[in-house]
């Protein structure tokens, strides 16, 4: 699915045209053959039909990327990838937080080539302030209960996780933290708290879902809900638990390449490569679903 600017129907130019390079062996042998009257239709090992990759026009400079802080593994393992298919570039350090908070910086001026939201509503944004003409959805994902390794309190559910519900071998109530409601993973857990009919009053409401995350493998925190994607790459610092009806809450992840991007050529090469299928197989070795 494609978001757009509601005041214009015109979608993102297509990639510049891909120039062939030619070796200037194989351009002197092709002006050899046609000079000498060559009649044949069959293209030439030096023709651009005939050299199978012989090559895109050459990305140079920085890309700069603003993307949710849920896809920091992911991201790193594409932009590592995508530097590697174009020597010439470089990817400056992706800046991570909350899409929320990435989408005012953006609104306030803050230069970027790319920008990755974790969910529609923050890429409107940027759309709606004319920083980009439309955006292309390339993954999803789902909450989960993150909690102690061995979940030593028996955490089995988001019930469990209701004020006063569940407390701790010494009386202490359950210590709860999530994402602040203006973030996407904030709004996904209300959806599924409110749908519940639970009440559930966290002992802090973070600004990304690192932080959340962050808190529970310290300890500082019993239990937090976070994305499926942040459970798989805690690896053996969290545990999992799984929320019943968790996909009535699915976060869909729009990705643009901004309009007044610095690096238009790398900005708009990188969306492709995200929403390609290698790109695809990368987000999906991180717990992402498809779009």
């Amino acid at each position: 699915m494609t978001l757009q600017h509601r005041t214009s129907r015109s979608t993102r130019s297509t990639l510049p045209a891909r120039r062939s390079r030619l070796a200037r062996a194989g351009v002197a042998v092709a002006a050899a053959a046609l000079l000498a009257g060559c009649a044949s239709g069959a293209p030439t090992a030096a023709s651009p039909t005939a050299s199978a990759g012989a090559g895109e026009q050459a990305l140079t400079g920085e890309l700069t990327i603003y993307a949710a802080a849920s896809l920091s593994g992911a991201f790193d393992e594409l932009a590592a990838q995508f530097e590697a298919e174009h020597p010439g570039l470089d990817v400056v350090p992706i800046t991570y937080d909350g899409s929320s908070v990435l989408a005012t910086q953006l609104i306030e001026g803050a230069p970027a080539d790319v920008f990755a939201s974790a969910d529609e509503k923050n890429m409107t944004k940027v759309l709606d302030a004319g920083l980009a003409e439309s955006a292309d959805d390339f993954a999803t994902n789902v909450l989960q209960i993150a909690v102690a390794p061995g979940n030593p309190l028996g955490v089995d559910g988001l019930d469990a996780l209701a004020d006063g519900a569940t407390t701790t071998a010494d009386g202490r109530p359950a210590t709860v933290v999530l994402c602040a409601p203006e973030v996407p993973c904030g709004a996904a857990s209300q959806t599924l708290i409110q749908a519940a009919g639970l009440t559930l009053t966290p002992a802090s409401e973070e600004q990304n879902v690192t932080a959340v995350l962050t808190k529970v493998k310290s300890g500082e925190a019993d239990a937090g809900l976070v994305y499926v994607t942040d459970v798989e790459a805690a690896g053996d610092a969290v545990e999992g638990v799984r929320i019943a009806n968790a996909a009535d809450a699915t976060n869909v992840y729009p990705l643009t390449a901004l309009t007044a991007a610095p690096n238009p050529e790398a900005a708009a090469a990188f969306v492709a490569f995200v929403t390609s299928k290698a790109g695809q197989q990368v987000l999906a070795s991180f717990g992402f679903g498809a779009p």
